[in-house]
């Protein structure tokens, strides 16, 4: 098991490598947002925290994906091309 925490939105990734390989692996991050409230009462805009969280979806199995290919996720230009997609994402939906 191999693990890569990368220094933004939380993002921690949990690669499998049988030492020849990388064979897959897991991803969380800190991008989805809750949908309710800390009573456990669902948010009024649940569609469009929905419809956010999909997106944040895509983008943690795009990373995860890159990783598993041995894509550098670490480097300096990766991270912000991360960092600029959850922002325009943000600006989109927002």
């Amino acid at each position: 098991m191999k693990t890569i925490k990368l220094p933004c939105y939380g993002i921690a990734i949990a690669l499998n490598d049988n030492g020849e390989e990388l064979t897959g692996g897991s991803i969380t991050s800190d991008l989805l947002e809750p949908l309710t409230d800390e009573d456990g009462i669902l948010l009024p805009n649940q569609t469009e925290i929905e419809q956010y969280n999909n997106c944040m979806n895509t983008i943690e199995s795009i990373v995860l994906a890159h990783a598993v290919a041995g894509v550098d996720v670490e480097s300096p230009a990766y991270l912000e091309g991360i960092e600029t997609v959850v922002q325009a994402i943000g600006n989109n939906m927002g």
